[in-house]
């Protein structure tokens, strides 16, 4: 147990994601009982640029875990990225006594704090926080159920309108870069096509597949990662159409999928990590972040920066989709 650490800032970056606020309350909770002090930093990293950090004790985080969003807000702080303003940041911690902290995020997020303990900040451990389900070294985020579960939901109530007016749907989900949401998404929601950033398929080929199915389909849905166009789906409609002389509808979630109570298994996996995270500093340990890996919550090191994000690969995955849509 490590006896010298007294003083720990937790914060909150990026996307917000369900399941964020049972994070930092399982952080502060955790952390009172073994006699910590905590600060929250409001903004994430802009609290620490701004100079402000707010003490936060087991009341602060009362009735907070059924909520989405994040209570000490989050936002994406261009200026953390400039190497002076990481230094006053720094020394503003090391003036405040902070000897560890707690960043609950994405990738980007991940890597400021990266950043910031290898130029010599406090010890610090990530909590991965994106609905995107996208951070090297874990198979889970906080946010990413909740958040597909929000698209199925749509997905189900749009496939009743396609059914009963014999319509095509293109529903446009999440995912600048890799298609995990969509996959499960899609995969659950019976769609007859799933496309993401790792496998895209050229608009030929797919016309091609929609124009030659296996039976007669008098409606259909296809579920489109966003991917680094959000919107897309409206272009990739009007492709399909002259291509297959089909009219295809589109349905943007977009932000609606970061929002909302969060579920059963969002706040119990960010509860576990929460408490992790901080018994992780009690013990002395720094450059992790937590993780699930084959069902079990631990610790890992931090991701490699060279390799920003992990990427969908389970292509018998959507084989199995194919099938099934038959």
């Amino acid at each position: 147990m490590n006896r010298t650490l007294q003083n720990i800032v937790v914060l909150t970056s990026g996307g917000d994601a369900p399941g964020m606020n049972a994070a930092i309350r399982a952080v502060v909770r955790t952390a009172c009982y073994h006699g910590l002090q905590v600060y929250g930093s409001k903004a994430g990293y802009q609290g620490l640029v701004d100079q402000t950090l707010i003490p936060l004790g087991p009341e602060s985080v009362a009735n907070c875990i059924q909520y989405g969003g994040t209570i000490l807000k989050a936002d994406r702080c261009s200026a953390f990225y400039e190497s002076d303003i990481r230094a006053r940041c720094r020394q503003f911690l090391k003036e405040k006594k902070i000897d560890g902290m707690i960043v609950i995020g994405g990738n980007g997020s991940l890597m400021g704090a990266t950043l910031l303990a290898e130029e010599g900040g406090p010890a610090v451990i990530g909590i991965p926080g994106t609905i995107d389900n996208d951070v090297p070294g874990t198979e889970y985020t906080i946010g990413f159920d909740t958040a597909r579960n929000t698209a199925l939901l749509a997905i189900d109530k749009i496939r009743d309108t396609a059914s009963s007016h014999n319509h095509h749907f293109l529903v446009e989900v999440m995912g600048r870069n890799t298609g995990f949401l969509a996959v499960d998404v899609g995969i659950a929601g019976g769609a007859e096509v799933i496309l993401i950033p790792e496998l895209d398929i050229p608009i030929d080929v797919l016309a091609k597949k929609l124009l030659e199915p296996k039976r007669r389909k008098f409606s259909s849905i296809m579920v489109i990662a966003e991917g680094h166009q959000p919107g897309r789906s409206i272009a990739l409609a009007a492709q399909l159409k002259a291509f297959t002389h089909e009219q295809y509808r589109v349905c943007i979630l977009g932000h609606t999928q970061r929002g909302g109570s969060p579920t059963t298994l969002d706040r119990l996996m960010a509860s576990q990590m929460g408490f992790l995270a901080v018994t992780g500093l009690l013990e002395g340990k720094t450059r992790h972040i937590t993780a699930v890996n084959q069902g079990t919550v631990t610790l890992v090191n931090f991701p490699n920066t060279q390799h920003k994000t992990r990427l969908f690969t389970d292509v018998a995955l959507l084989k199995c989709n194919d099938i099934l849509c038959l």
